[in-house]
């Protein structure tokens, strides 16, 4: 089969000649109709990840139909259409996820190629009202956008949220997902047409995050925030606190801008707030998400479609962070 490698560090991603998957128990063969980059196969292209080995097939987002079972345990999803749930063996806490935890496309293969083998308690049937790019789009974003939101921000209908650096897939998840369960949602972003995207996507405003006074701006549009959703965090983040109602809750599962900085503890025990962390999530939530997906029909923002042959460019667009939304490669 045909298969999108990573050979090194810093070593464009390239199209080869792969032998194809040999299932074992429990296991079956999809092949891949339609998969999706995330930030994380950026990161591991460079060599800022942990555990990366060469060769590497990336990919943690994938639908298609399944071709192959093993056993029993795969019969009944034989010739459907399916989307993969990336995150394998959570463990036995729902609070956090266990040591042997981990996420499709490093360390096993992943989902950019024709074929990828896994084990069958990690499918759900495609929604049926999404074509196979859009479904592609969902698992690995959509899932940590869902933690976050529902399990640790516990948001509920009437909620102001906050989606700080919306456009990336899982941003602009958290603002869909939010919009859906009742929210009142605003954004942040540093470019003045994904603030737009994201108003036709349900969001009520939006600032630019470089206005150097876009707190306040915030601070008048929306008066205060139940639940904040960050994946920067850097210097921005202690003006978050402030941005924060009695009781909010802000979460965040990235820090692409740096670490925490210093806070003002007095305001957050006064105000009882709560600052959480966030990391995928797990199977139930999979497919409570899944379940939120079809309820109300929602449909992914995409942003491009790429030949499989054109990873690179893909990941090149990613690494510019040009995108609204999810990018996508198609066998």
């Amino acid at each position: 089969m045909k298969a999108v490698v990573l050979t090194g560090k810093n070593q464009p991603l390239a199209l080869q000649e792969v032998d194809n998957p040999a299932i074992g128990p429990g296991e079956v063969l999809v092949q891949i109709k339609a998969a999706a980059l995330n930030r994380r196969d950026y990161w591991i292209t460079v060599g800022q990840y942990a555990g990366i080995k060469y060769p590497s097939i990336l990919g943690s987002d994938g639908s298609g139909i399944v071709v192959e079972a093993a056993d029993e345990a795969g019969q009944a999803w034989l010739n459907k259409e399916v989307i993969i749930n990336p995150g394998h063996n959570w463990g036995e806490h729902d609070e956090y996820q266990g040591t042997d935890f981990k996420i499709l496309g490093l360390p096993e293969d992943g989902t950019l190629a024709e074929y990828i083998k896994v084990k069958a308690e990690y499918l759900a049937e495609k929604p049926a009202h999404l074509n196979w790019e859009q479904a592609a789009a969902i698992p690995l974003a959509g899932l940590t956008a869902y933690r976050a939101l529902f399990t640790q921000g516990k948001i509920k209908k009437g909620d102001k949220v906050l989606i700080s650096g919306v456009g990336a897939g899982t941003g602009t998840f958290a603002l869909q997902w939010a919009v859906a369960a009742g929210c009142q949602v605003f954004v942040t972003s540093g470019s003045g047409e994904k603030i737009e995207r994201a108003r036709h996507l349900g969001a009520a405003a939006g600032v630019s995050y470089k206005a150097q006074d876009w707190a306040a701006q915030l601070k008048e549009l929306a008066g205060g925030f139940d639940v904040i959703i960050d994946s920067a965090l850097g210097q921005g983040f202690a003006q978050l606190i402030d941005l924060c109602n009695p009781g909010a809750r802000i979460v965040f599962f990235g820090g692409t801008a740096g670490n925490i900085p210093e806070l003002n503890g007095r305001v957050i025990f006064w105000k009882q707030l709560q600052i959480l962390g966030t990391t995928m999530g797990t199977a139930a939530e999979f497919v409570a998400m899944v379940n939120l997906v079809n309820e109300h029909q929602l449909v992914p923002a995409i942003d491009e479609v790429f030949p499989m042959a054109q990873a690179q460019q893909a990941l090149d667009k990613m690494a510019g962070s040009a995108q609204f939304g999810k990018l996508i490669l198609v066998n």
